[in-house]
């Protein structure tokens, strides 16, 4: 039962239905009982005279709330002149959510102090600091004190070890000659990978910090350097100003350099990242991270400051903003910008590599039967050889699509309406680059759209489906010597479907489904009389191969008779694995010339299309997909490998496609993409990728990883190099180092823990 102790409440009067507590008996033996009735045993004292006592002790805190009174549990209780209270046995205080456990304690009602035995444990409200000692003098609401032998733990990371510590306030703990470390220290090896020695340090638990004075950082018992003050923040706090992670990273341009991130907190809801980035090539840059969280949404800017060797006299930067906000009426706003001064800066300081750069401000809402969207997008290209004034750089969309079902016809409708304009910065109204496009041509579109589809299953079960489309287009052209002017288009499709799915069921548990598709699509003939500039790319896969339509925009339509023919099989196996094949092809009454050699659905027949898929529960997923002629000539093909197990990833690609001039590429594709980690054991972890091009016979990127992690040391090297080059960029080889000492308020992962032999 809970013995009396400063603040303990006093049995009282039983309320309906509950028993009158009782304190023990002086006949009850010693010993521990179960939680809420364990004995107290109160040498020569009646059971009136312990209830007095009770009172005497409770009555030195008359005005405490009742959830600040403490708890005294113990095996025995003795009372020794009248105002000094002691307790042995497995001895246990609760008071305001710390706990306390000791061998012995005495408390001086006089003095309001404590006097306890060790070994002690002291766990603080939040549970994440623990602290352990051999003996300790305390005030009786175990705020303040003095302890020895002092070994504190924090978050089940930090370690603190003291002859001494000091509490003061309830808020601050110092201890004196200290060793500090969050790594594992083995019986009879007292020196960790890493630690900390200081004269001083100082815990300061409300602003969750930790303050080393005399500090001297060592690395397996080494010196290694010294600092007359350093701040830390101690392992439960999730914000603070100080500095980051460190990382090294050597390049062929910029050579060898230090980047040390600098974080500062502004308020509960916005921070700020500095970098310093400074290399032996004469590189100095400052990345700078802000951001921001609102009420409804969040903001973040970016980017950097350089000056280097590579481009003397000049300021090299890169900027970057984002944000997401909810808007009224169920709609979001998103917007992003980006900004680069130069075309290599991206691939000399390692950001992310893009070739265009957008910024654009979106809102849209998305309901079960409804999309609207507005957008206004600004495009910058870094590419080679290709001028930010011949290609749209202002594009602005508004999107609305609204689905129906039922109705006079039944099934399911559609409709759409979209305006679309891009502008050209450059006047001329010449096509002088070579691509087929008015260096200034200027462009709008307002459309709307209508499609309808309805399904009817017949008895043998075949499914029969009718479909169709509308589409009327108003464009305006200005600045180009061809198409300038307004036009109109009218378009449409209608097609009939027959899908005749088969299904066996194998007593196994294995089941397989075949499905033939035959479908037949009438769309006008002739041509068209409109420039295309947003379907110029077409793919031809599976998921296209039975649509009106395969175009991804909006300038072209597929036109003319033709009929789709495609069968798939797909096998579901219980043990967990399914496999699924795919093949198909396009017949048509004429050919049109409507698309690419490479695109696979040229002529007035299409390439043979076929397709697998194999997922497996173990983490397998493997897909391919080639596109063939007659004479079993590869067109394009594509294949994919992804594996997930718990040692081992995998993630690979490779991609063929035949020379096309008018998909401007002269020369045909052959690349793979191979990205794998390994983790060797729980501590170390190794990683590859490569990017490789069988048409030149190299490398375009390689790259290798290690990482080394364990309870309090997180260790990442990288080798990469890039062998691609321009008149922009060279060749450059890549290296990183970063080291992050775990258990400080680290955003790592502790690592598996070291054994220790016996």
């Amino acid at each position: 039962m809970r013995a009396p102790f400063p603040g303990l409440p006093v049995p009282g009067p039983a309320l309906p239905g509950q028993s009158t507590p009782a304190l023990a008996r002086p006949t009850e033996k010693p010993g521990r009982a179960s939680a809420g009735k364990r004995p107290l045993r109160v040498p020569s004292l009646t059971r009136g005279f312990a209830l007095a006592l009770a009172l005497v002790f409770c009555a030195a805190w008359p005005g405490a709330a009742q959830e600040e009174r403490a708890s005294l549990v113990a095996d025995s209780l003795t009372l020794d002149g009248g105002d000094t209270l002691t307790a042995t046995g497995g001895v246990e205080v609760f008071y305001k959510g710390r706990r306390l456990t000791a061998s012995r304690l005495v408390y001086d009602q006089s003095t309001d102090k404590l006097a306890i035995e060790g070994p002690l444990v002291l766990t603080t409200e939040d549970g994440m600091t623990v602290i352990l000692a051999d003996q300790a003098a305390m005030d009786a609401d175990l705020t303040d004190g003095v302890m020895t032998g002092v070994r504190m733990v924090m978050d089940r990371q930090m370690q603190l070890a003291a002859a001494e510590l000091s509490r003061v306030g309830g808020r601050y703990t110092q201890l004196g000659r200290t060793v500090a470390s969050s790594c594992k220290i083995c019986a009879g090896g007292s020196t960790p990978l890493w630690e900390i020695r200081a004269r001083k340090v100082v815990h300061d638990e409300v602003a969750k910090q930790i303050w080393f004075t005399n500090a001297q950082f060592r690395v397996a018992g080494l010196p290694v350097f010294w600092l007359p003050q350093l701040r830390m923040p101690d392992p439960t706090l999730d914000r603070s100003n100080g500095f980051l992670r460190p990382e090294f990273r050597t390049t062929t341009g910029l050579g060898s350099g230090l980047k040390l991130p600098y974080f500062i907190t502004l308020g509960q809801s916005a921070d700020v990242t500095l970098t310093p980035y400074l290399t032996t090539k004469n590189g100095r840059t400052l990345d700078y991270r802000y951001r921001r969280a609102f009420a409804a949404g969040t903001l973040e800017i970016g980017g950097a400051l350089s000056r280097d060797d590579l481009l003397p006299d000049e300021t090299r930067a890169y900027l970057m903003a984002k944000g997401q906000f909810a808007l009224p009426m169920g709609f979001d706003l998103s917007f992003s910008g980006e900004y680069v001064s130069d075309p290599a800066y991206l691939l000399d300081y390692g950001y992310p590599e893009e070739d265009r750069l957008e910024s654009r401000i979106e809102a849209t809402r998305t309901r079960r039967n409804e999309y609207i969207s507005a957008r206004m997008i600004s495009v910058q290209s870094i590419r080679e050889g290709e001028s930010n004034a011949t290609i749209p750089s202002l594009i602005g969309d508004v999107t609305f699509h609204r689905r129906f079902s039922g109705g006079p016809f039944g099934g399911e409708a559609g409709l759409r309406f979209q305006t679309h304009s891009q502008l050209r910065t450059s006047d001329e109204v010449l096509d002088l680059d070579g691509d087929d496009i008015a260096d200034g041509r200027d462009m709008s579109r307002v459309s709307l759209r209508g499609d309808w589809r309805r399904n009817w299953v017949t008895d043998p079960g075949i499914v029969a489906t009718l479909l169709g489309e509308a589409t009327a287009d108003l464009y305006k052209i200005s600045q180009d010597a061809v198409y300038g002017g307004s036009e109109t288009r009218l378009h449409g499709s209608v097609g009939a479907e027959l899908r005749w799915p088969w299904v066996r069921a194998e007593e196994s548990g294995v089941s397989h489904m075949i499905e033939p598709v035959l479908q037949l699509v009438w769309s006008p003939g002739g041509h068209e009389k409109l420039p295309n500039e947003d379907s110029t790319l077409v793919e031809f896969d599976e998921s296209n191969l039975f649509s009106l339509n395969r175009f991804p925009g909006s300038d072209a339509t597929e036109r003319g008779t033709r009929a789709n023919v495609g069968l798939t099989w797909t096998r579901y196996d219980p043990q967990g694995w399914t496999l699924s094949v795919a093949g198909g092809r396009v017949f048509r009454d004429r050919d049109l010339d409507q698309f690419s050699v490479s695109s696979g659905l040229d002529g007035k027949t299409s390439d043979w299309l076929m397709a697998w898929q194999l997922q497996m529960g173990a983490g397998i997923a493997v897909t391919n997909r080639v596109l063939f002629d007659d004479n079993l000539t590869l067109t394009k093909g594509e294949w994919r490998v992804d594996v997930t197990r718990d040692r081992f990833s995998l993630s690979s690609g490779y991609v063929y496609m035949i020379a096309d001039a008018e998909e401007q590429r002269d020369e045909p594709t052959s690349e793979l993409q191979l990205d794998a980690s390994f983790v060797v054991n729980p501590n170390w972890t190794a990683s590859a990728a490569t990017r490789f091009d069988f048409d030149t016979d190299r490398a375009t990127r390689a790259g290798v990883g290690v990482a080394w992690r364990n309870e309090c040391v997180s260790v990442d090297l990288s080798l990469s190099r890039r062998f691609t080059t321009s008149t922009n960029v060279e060749p450059t080889t890549d290296f990183g180092l970063s080291v992050e000492l775990v258990g400080f308020g680290s955003g790592s992962k502790r690592g598996p823990a070291r054994s220790c032999a016996r």
